[in-house]
Order: structure tokens, then sequence, then C-alpha cells
């Protein structure tokens, strides 16, 4: 509950304004956690006073500090505290979260919680307990029985739903940085053209094999400049090696890499030659039509119709696909799902268990996929063009690490590197 401490003799003339006081705890100097909430409480029209302040003497030590907040009034310190949430901020003497039932369909109550990306646990009964299924831009609904509580779509809500609302008995557990300096670390210090090619390839491979030696399934995210640049067969080498476990694309990726595998095109240029074929711009809708009159790309792999490329090494190796479509498709394939809300529901299922995603040339199935993802899962964002990474972390990805290249170096250079014997 928010206070006025104000000595006596400061109770009187200007309004007193109302306080409250907060907590954050962890590795709150080198990663500038301190520092983003007091610039945060200045930004939003409040005054802050450090209570309290313990800085870790070594690096492995966490920090803490308490910090009273000031407003002019309840509705701005409320604003603030929802804010400060998000940086990790706690109420020192939290109450237990709030909830209201859905009263219709397909939306929350007004007043609902915005989940982020990062980990998140909600006061019950004086407990707290960790949210499921971590999500941005997602609900949280309780489980008043079990006690649980996890991340919810607004399009999954349904009416007699307890979902929390405001930001009482909420507490975000921001993602730390590494600890040791590692590649990783390294690369993910901003988005460059110019870093060093060949750390930054080898950071990849590394972290592809721990996710793979964790158990971990390795997302990748693929658009159709894979074909059309010729890098189809290496990620092919990727999923027949069992580096990828699972594929997110679209229509065209799909389309160019069986078209590949039938005329050797793609959007009617000879992969190996470089030339326009003749008639050639007909070939992906003949690819199409072909695929569709045998009832899908598995029965053209089964048929012996399409014996190699991406979608081939899928079927043969069990990859989990979801092929997301969008109104500029043509045909499309019979695995196409043309339903947003239906292909975002199964993307969602698709990345549980994810522990690392490779996003190569695609700005808005990148995009779409990040959204899904909680702030622990690595991404990597490889595209020629600087502004699709950018976009990808401006929309709240904020963990993805950008390399500006082009694709077909890339990917013959890191299939060939998780190729080798580790050390060799």
């Amino acid at each position: 509950m928010a206070i006025d401490d104000r000595p006596d003799n400061q109770a009187s003339g200007s309004n007193p304004g109302v306080i409250e006081e907060v907590e954050v705890r962890g590795h709150i100097v080198d990663s500038l956690l301190l520092p983003k909430i007091l610039d945060r409480i200045l930004q939003m029209g409040g005054t802050f006073e450090i209570r309290e302040c313990v800085i870790g003497s070594r690096r492995v030590d966490p920090s803490h500090a308490r910090i009273a907040i000031r407003a002019d009034d309840a509705a701005r310190l409320d604003e603030i505290l929802g804010d400060l949430v998000e940086h990790g901020a706690s109420p020192v003497n939290p109450e237990d979260a709030r909830v209201e039932l859905a009263d219709i369909p397909s939306a929350f109550p007004d007043g609902f919680y915005s989940s982020t990306n990062q980990r998140t646990q909600i006061r019950l009964s004086g407990r707290w307990v960790d949210v499921a299924n971590q999500e941005m831009d997602c609900g949280i609904v309780v489980d008043l029985t079990a006690r649980s509580a996890r991340c919810v779509a607004m399009i999954d809500v349904e009416p007699g739903m307890p979902i929390v609302v405001g930001h009482s008995g909420i507490r975000v557990i921001p993602t730390e940085r590494a600890r040791e300096a590692s590649l990783f670390s390294f690369m993910s210090s901003g988005v460059s053209s110019e870093k060093p090619k060949a750390v930054s390839l080898q950071a990849v491979a590394d972290s592809i094999r721990a996710t793979r030696a964790a158990g971990k399934k390795v997302l990748l995210v693929g658009g159709p400049a894979i074909v059309h640049t010729g890098s189809a067969p290496h990620v092919a080498q990727l999923i027949r090696e069992g580096w990828v476990q699972t594929l997110f694309a679209g229509n065209a990726l799909a389309t160019h890499d069986v078209e590949q595998a039938i005329y050797g095109t793609s959007l009617g240029v000879s992969i190996d030659k470089g030339e326009v074929i003749e008639h050639g711009h007909e070939h992906h809708l003949r690819t199409i039509n072909t695929i569709r009159r045998k009832g899908g790309i598995k029965a053209a792999v089964e048929a012996g119709l399409v014996n190699s490329g991406i979608m081939y090494e899928c079927i043969m190796h069990g990859v989990d696909v979801v092929l997301a479509g969008s109104v500029r498709d043509d045909g499309p394939l019979p695995e196409v799902i043309t339903d947003a809300v239906k292909a975002q529901a199964m993307m969602r299922a698709s990345v549980k268990g994810v522990g690392f995603a490779l996003m190569i040339a695609t700005a808005l199935h990148s995009i779409a996929t990040g959204n899904l993802l909680p702030a622990w899962v690595k991404v990597v964002c490889v595209d020629i063009n600087p502004a699709t990474v950018t976009k990808l972390s401006d929309r709240g990805t904020f963990q993805t690490v950008g390399l500006v290249t082009d694709v077909e170096p890339f990917l013959r250079s890191l299939a060939t590197l998780l190729g080798q014997t580790p050390g060799s």
C-alpha cells in the first residue's frame, strides 16, 4: 500500500504525494538494470530515494537495492510501479495477484496484465508461483485449485477464466547477461556487418552443439532467399545430420525448394547455371499444381517425385514443419496453413522445447516467431538487410544477435563447421 512517510514538518503545503518501496535483486549494476530503473522513475514523473544498496564484491555475487518511489498521486505511482515490474522491481511488501473472470470469449478483462517474454512469477496465497508457457503480449490465466499460472493468448480466452489484472503480486525476473566472456556474448554487441565472420560463425556452431547436447531443439526460420541463393543443399545437410528439429517457413520456401528438386530452378532460374530457363516463370506454379495433384509433399516424396532438398530431408528425418501462408501465396501447397490464427497456434505449440533459433532471410516469419519465444532462448538472425535484424529486436525479441551477411556463405560455412568433429 502506498503511504506518505514524510516528517510532520513537511506534511503541509504542497501535495505530499504517495510512496511505495520496491526492491530489485540480481546483477543489477553490471547489467545497468539499476540505473535503468532510476531513469524510468524520473521519466514517468516520479522521484526516488535509495534506502539500501548492497553491491556484490565478486562477479558471481548478486546485488540488491531497496528504493522508495514517490509520485504526486496513487494513479501515477501505480503507473510507475507497473512499468518497473517489467524491469524486475517488486514491492517490498507484496500483495497477492488480483484476478478477474473473463466475461466474453477471446478478450481479456479490462486492466489485464500484459506479459513480457521474461521469466515471471505471480503471488498466490502468499507464495510465488512460476508462470508457465512464458510469452510476450499475452495474459496470465490462473488455476486457483492447482495454484498454478500460465500465459494465455487473447484468442484462447474463454469465459470464466481467472485472468490476472493490474500489477500487484507480479514479479519479473530479468534475463541476466552471461557471467563469463563467451563468443556469443561478444556477438551481442549490436547489429554490424563488420564483425569477424569466422568468430561469429564459430559462436553459432558452438551454441547449436550446446543446445543439442542439452536435449533441446534447434529451430530454423527460413525465407525463400535460402533457395534463390543456392543455399538449400546446406540447409538440407544441417537437417540430415540432425542439427535442425523444427522448421518454420512460408509457401515460398517450400515451393521453390520443391521446384528445385523437380526442375532444377528457383523462380525459373537455373540453380546450377544461373540462367533464366525458357518458360521457367511457370515452374513454381506447375510445381504447386503437381504437388496438389499428388496430395502433398510427403506423398510426392513417397512416390519418388521429390528426392532432394529441404522439404525432402524434413520428411525423411521427422522434422516438425509449420508452413504459415500469406495473402500473396500462389496455390498454396497443401501443407501451407492459410488460417493465420491456426498457424500461430501451431507455431506456439512447436516452440516448446526450443533452445536455439536461427532465423535466415525472412522478416515477417522471424518477427512472428520472436513474439512466441521466451527471453532465455538464444536467437540469431542472419540477413543481408540490417533492418530485418533491427525490427526483430525493436519488437521485443531483445536477445537477438544479428549477423548482416549473405546467407549462402554463412550457411555453407555453418554446415561445414557442424560437420566437423569439435576441436578438429
